[in-house]
């Protein structure tokens, strides 16, 4: 990846290099073990969460973080809801555009938020099946925080 925030395209080759095998319980409960323990190294004021379809499979609230770092959470995870993209990729295509997700979406600010941080976890043959997210560090470090920890996860996986 090139130094900076990361472009459309690059966005885009995350989600598709990130597309999981399969993707239940157990997986859940070893993503977000997989995410304490890098935000733990960091000692990064977050919150995690992991929800496939409407049901929310891991959830941890590390020191300093706050429950304003859960209503983040709950908007940016919306926003993969209604775009199957993650939430940094939709407001990167705003700005591309001239513009922010704010100004021109037509969506309700205090349901939706299009900062980095919650991602897609698609499933070969099934496509978009929930959203992995965290909240308490700039949007760029979520998201990236996110990538990193699918793809050791993904590495661990299938090897």
């Amino acid at each position: 990846m090139s130094t900076g925030a990361p472009t459309i395209s690059e966005l885009i080759a995350q989600e598709r290099r990130l597309t999981l095998p399969r993707f239940g319980y157990d997986d859940a409960y070893a993503l977000g073990g997989l995410l304490v323990t890098l935000a733990r190294e960091r000692h990064a004021p977050v919150a995690i969460d992991i929800r496939r379809g409407p049901q929310q499979l891991f959830h941890a609230a590390l020191p300093g973080s706050s429950a304003d770092n859960d209503a983040w959470i709950e908007r940016k995870r919306r926003v993969v809801e209604r775009y199957g993209e993650s939430s940094y990729l939709v407001g990167t295509r705003f700005r591309a555009k001239g513009t922010t997700f704010e100004e021109s979406s037509r969506l309700d600010l205090d349901t939706y938020a299009a900062h980095g941080g919650s991602f897609p976890i698609a499933v070969e043959g099934a496509g978009v099946v929930g959203a992995v997210t965290v909240s308490g560090l700039p949007q760029a470090e979520d998201h990236a925080l996110v990538v990193e920890a699918l793809e050791q996860f993904l590495t661990r996986r299938t090897s």
